[in-house]
């Protein structure tokens, strides 16, 4: 599904990406782990083509080119950022109108996209006429990952979904992710709250100065002191 060989990034003459290789299969749920300016979010911005890189990156059997953001996406590969980047003078319904501008105006379809991501999130069917700049953080997040949705992705990336929100929230976003993985979406989560990511995912890596340190089976975590132990080598 997808193919990471040799993927490193620099900002200026800074390298924060090292060469990475990893992979997430047909319906896998990975996550990504690490402490902060391991390179985690570079790693998703990477794939993205929204930073400078070096490597290859293959989606469903093709190379995704390099430094177009456009391309990735149109192949199937969505980014949900960390910081959510909703349009808060828009209505919700108009933020996730915007998710879907591929469809050149198939009505029917759109509505049924719609139809979707309100089912999955109904805060926001209550919310639809609401500017997403007066939601809650949460909300807003749901936002994000339905606004990410209406693309119909082929793989879902997710940068630190759960920042800033309270861990009720949290949880259910999670599992909202998770509802999507058993539906067959490929799932790619950076994630903060160890716990949390270790409960959902499949295979997990931990990145460390800008390269991955470690490839683990969250079934072979026993204790927070063997998880920090990967995080600190």
């Amino acid at each position: 599904m997808l193919e990471v060989q040799g993927l490193s990034a620099r900002y200026g003459h800074v390298e924060a990406l090292r060469p990475v290789d990893l992979y997430v299969g047909n319906g896998e749920l990975v996550a990504v782990l690490g402490p902060n300016g391991a390179g985690k979010s570079t790693l998703m911005r990477a794939l993205m083509g929204l930073v400078p890189t070096q490597g290859r990156v293959h989606f469903r059997g093709s190379e995704v080119p390099r430094h177009n953001p456009a391309a990735a996406a149109a192949m199937g590969l969505v980014l949900v950022p960390e910081g959510r980047g909703i349009f808060g003078p828009m209505t919700v319904a108009d933020n996730l109108e915007l998710g879907a501008y591929l469809l050149k105006r198939d009505k029917a379809e759109l509505a049924r996209r719609h139809e979707r991501v309100l089912s999955l999130f109904p805060r926001l069917q209550e919310r639809r006429a609401q500017v997403a700049g007066s939601l809650s953080g949460g909300e807003q997040q749901m936002l994000a990952v339905g606004r990410a949705l209406m693309s119909q992705p082929k793989m879902l990336l997710l940068d630190e979904p759960s920042l800033g929100l309270a861990p009720r929230i949290t949880e259910e976003i999670l599992e909202k992710l998770a509802v999507l993985n058993r539906e067959g979406l490929p799932i790619m989560l950076v994630e903060q709250k160890a716990p949390l990511a270790l409960k959902l995912a499949r295979r997990v890596y931990v990145m460390s100065v800008g390269s991955i340190a470690a490839e683990i089976d969250p079934r072979t975590i026993k204790s927070h002191d063997e998880l920090a132990r990967f995080y600190l080598g």
